[in-house]
């Protein structure tokens, strides 16, 4: 198992206020934890890291770019990520982390490790339906769009004046009033 040690904070040692880091992410990262969806990962992740005499709080904001396949054409492309987290750290009898927004940690701890946080910030800030951006717009040539297009049903006209003779009964109810 990776313990990601370059994302731990040992706020034990850090005077209290606030405290920057910024890490920047690549594939290596997400691979660590067994996901396998991006082709390549760009992102830079900054965090504030405010120390007060009983609480923490952790401010985290991602910017940059994965590149995925399109869920239609298969096409990699490169997707924007923008992501933000914010978690509030207090001291507790045990490890508590079943609040999305509040971590407890115990007393005895003097670090936290971040890499998890960060990790499902990202997964979750991608869009689970990915489009390439050509296929919106119109300007992306792929073979999977011309067979899409080829297969999709053609428009049936629709006779809206022939009605079913049985009804007709019933749309003079709407008119006797």
């Amino acid at each position: 198992m990776v313990t990601h040690k370059e994302f731990g904070i040992p706020f034990s040692g850090l005077k209290l206020g606030a405290h920057s880091f910024e890490y920047q992410i690549n594939n290596k990262f997400f691979e660590s934890f067994g996901y396998h969806e991006f082709n390549e990962a760009d992102i830079l992740v900054q965090v504030q890291f405010n120390k007060m005499t009983t609480v923490m709080e952790l401010d985290m904001s991602a910017n940059g770019t994965v590149n995925v396949a399109c869920d239609l054409t298969n096409e990699p492309f490169d997707l924007a990520v923008k992501a933000s987290l914010e978690l509030v750290i207090k001291f507790g009898e045990e490890y508590n982390d079943e609040d999305d927004e509040v971590l407890v940690i115990p007393h005895a701890e003097h670090q936290i490790n971040i890499a998890q946080y960060i990790y499902e910030m990202l997964v979750l800030a991608v869009p689970s339906k990915r489009i390439h951006p050509g296929v919106e717009d119109g300007t992306l040539e792929s073979e999977a769009l011309r067979k899409l297009e080829e297969l999709q049903p053609k428009e049936t006209q629709k006779n809206d004046d022939k009605t079913d003779p049985r009804w007709d009964a019933l749309k003079d109810l709407l008119t006797d009033k």
